[in-house]
């Protein structure tokens, strides 16, 4: 089977941070419960000017700039972050690849918010692996949903922690240089109503509230906590097993930001220590980014060794599970 590495990444977060005080003082919770139960020390917000397509395209300079590629060497362009893009009803990759300069590439998107990362590598590994002719694919995720908060609608409290940024990464074919396992997702579709913006889709295009908006905070709470958990896991378990390993083997885990709470009692079910785990507590939560982001400071930190197993795990609303497992280095 043809192998695929994940031979680079890059990322970019804005100059501009909302330290936790700022966000105490914006939605009235307590500055010590937003650092201690909400695990946000700050966050990067984008400028007023500074859209996806901007910081899609800074990330992407950045891992092109530093890896001396031609952008014209680049088969495709995939984006899939924030569904809230410069523009409604818009596909924003063809912008970021006219911008990257990759002439030779086409574009592709899809919409799958925060569990983006394991299925953004999911979906190229396979399009290398099916099409002999496509070598490197550029992966783009970028968030700014920072300006869909409402920090006085407690129904969305649970979401302050959503911050700004961007990443890339490049993926190639036959390459083993920090190769691409197995991937794996679970879906309950039962929460997909829940979380979402109420207005410009085609049920409220031009009402409803215009911030993103929690429709039962209980109820999804109640449900998620009988079954998150248990399907984080299994979407671990899942994408390990398909790359021949186990729990046990998981070497580093690059995760979504969580709240504390919920980040430990993952790491204690997988059996992990917290020094072999990122958290992103200066960062918050940035849709699809995280993960990626992780690891490419994990990498640029000198945290992983040869051979070690690389845990990318999420999950986003709709609501999904979904991991994958790289092996870093080059063998």
């Amino acid at each position: 089977m043809t192998r695929v590495g994940l031979a680079a990444t890059a990322s970019y977060l804005p100059a501009r941070v909302m330290t936790a005080a700022e966000v105490s003082t914006a939605s009235g919770i307590p500055e010590n419960v937003v650092v201690e139960k909400f695990g946000l020390r700050g966050k990067h917000v984008a400028a007023e000017d500074e859209h996806v397509s901007d910081l899609s395209v800074r990330a992407g300079v950045a891992l092109l700039e530093e890896q001396g590629l031609d952008p014209a060497s680049i088969d495709a362009v995939m984006y899939y972050g924030s569904t809230w893009k410069d523009y409604a009803v818009w596909q924003v990759s063809p912008l970021i690849a006219h911008r990257l300069g990759c002439t030779n590439a086409f574009a592709l998107e899809f919409d799958n918010v925060s569990h983006g990362t394991p299925m953004a590598l999911r979906v190229a590994r396979d399009l290398l692996r099916a099409e002999e002719e496509l070598q490197r694919i550029l992966i783009v995720a970028a968030c700014r949903e920072s300006y869909l908060l409402d920090y006085a609608n407690e129904r969305a409290r649970f979401m302050f922690n959503f911050g700004d940024g961007a990443v890339a990464g490049l993926l190639v074919r036959d390459s083993i240089r920090n190769e691409l396992l197995g991937c794996h997702a679970i879906t309950d579709g039962s929460l997909s109503l829940q979380v979402k913006v109420p207005r410009g889709g085609s049920v409220h295009a031009h009402d409803g509230y215009g911030f993103l908006d929690v429709d039962d905070p209980a109820a999804m709470k109640e449900r998620l906590d009988e079954t998150s958990l248990d399907n984080f896991v299994r979407a671990a378990e899942g994408a390990l097993a398909r790359s021949g390993a186990g729990l046990g083997d998981v070497a580093y885990l690059c995760g979504i930001h969580m709240k504390p709470s919920m980040h430990n009692a993952l790491l204690a079910a997988l059996g992990l220590d917290r020094e072999r785990a990122a958290y992103l507590d200066d960062t918050g939560h940035m849709s699809g980014v995280d993960p990626l982001l992780a690891f490419d400071r994990a990498a640029r930190e000198g945290r992983l060794d040869t051979g070690d197993l690389v845990l990318l795990l999420a999950a986003g609303t709709g609501y999904t599970w979904a991991a994958s497992v790289v092996r870093w280095g080059e063998a």
